[in-house]
């Protein structure tokens, strides 16, 4: 299909933390983030594992006063997995927030929302542009997309989103969000059950690298979440992203020098930095070890398919 053309101002957002920081390294991240990264929006909450919530709750007044402070809009972003009561609880208490946006990633989110204007994350699996209108018609004023996408999808729920006036929205780095499940596979991996997983997921703050049985990297385990071993990268794509009419990038938080990649990625949006140099600024950083922007072209998603 032929892609429709828009031009669009691009905002550069910072998605939730997926990965088990301890609380003074996460206070300290969100800190720097406030003060020092090129970002306009900053996604808090749990998505993961709702065992991990209550052991950085207390701090989220004082992390949303800095980032408010300097100048980020902050969302709150539900669970990806109810199935506990305590979950439905967690979930059901969105509906207490009122000065921030609240970005749903379950259907069980969405009765919490009714009535409010709301953001859909890339959790809720939105590939088509009849679940884009049904959710708008809701409340939905901003839309998350699955990473996995090609770009003709984007570019058809791109053409709806801009009919319906709603925000659209694309990680353009970090690891790929792939699966949830209800068992703990990082607790298993160490001999533990899910109800006793003594929190082993802190030890692996990017995820537990996944090796296939001749020993090559191929995915990461982050708790109940399966994510790429590689990191997405769509340095190279953002004139394409922005003129077919996305309106944000995510990045995805990594324990790697997130504001240099948020700078790289500012650089290249703002015209003075190329492509190519963006990928080898990020290449040459401790934690990357290999892009991928596979899904975007219609590849396998671990692939990077040079331009």
């Amino acid at each position: 299909m032929a892609l429709k053309t828009m031009e669009t101002s691009l905002q550069l957002t910072l998605g939730p933390l997926l990965f088990h920081w301890p609380a003074a390294h996460k206070r300290d991240f969100y800190a720097r983030i406030a003060d020092e990264a090129p970002i306009d929006v900053v996604y808090l909450g749990e998505v993961v594992c709702s065992k991990r919530a209550p052991l950085f709750d207390a701090h989220y007044p004082a992390v949303v006063e800095r980032l408010v402070r300097g100048g980020k809009q902050v969302v709150f972003s539900s669970l990806a997995e109810v199935v506990l009561r305590r979950e439905r609880q967690m979930t059901a208490s969105l509906s207490e927030i009122s000065e921030f946006d609240v970005e749903a990633n379950d259907v069980s989110a969405l009765t919490c929302l009714s009535g409010r204007p709301h953001r859909i994350g890339q959790y809720l699996n939105v590939y088509n542009e009849e679940t884009l209108r049904h959710l708008a018609e809701r409340g939905a004023h901003h839309f998350a997309l699955p990473a996995e996408l090609p770009r003709e999808g984007v570019a058809a729920l791109s053409a709806a989103a801009q009919d319906l006036d709603v925000g659209l929205e694309i990680q353009v780095f970090g690891k790929a969000p792939l699966a949830l499940s209800a068992r703990c596979y990082h607790a298993r991996a160490h001999g533990r059950t899910k109800d006793n997983c003594q929190f082993v997921c802190e030890e692996d703050a990017d995820g537990m690298p996944l090796r296939t049985l001749d020993g090559k990297s191929w995915l990461s385990v982050n708790g109940v979440q399966t994510l790429s071993h590689t990191h997405l990268c769509l340095l190279g794509e953002i004139e394409e992203l922005r003129n077919v009419g996305v309106t944000h990038l995510r990045l995805s938080p990594h324990s790697l020098d997130m504001l240099a990649v948020a700078q790289t990625f500012r650089d290249v949006m703002d015209g003075g930095l190329e492509p190519g140099a963006g990928q080898e600024r990020l290449m040459a950083m401790d934690g990357v070890t290999a892009l991928a922007n596979g899904f975007w072209h219609g590849a396998a998603g671990h692939r990077f398919v040079a331009l």
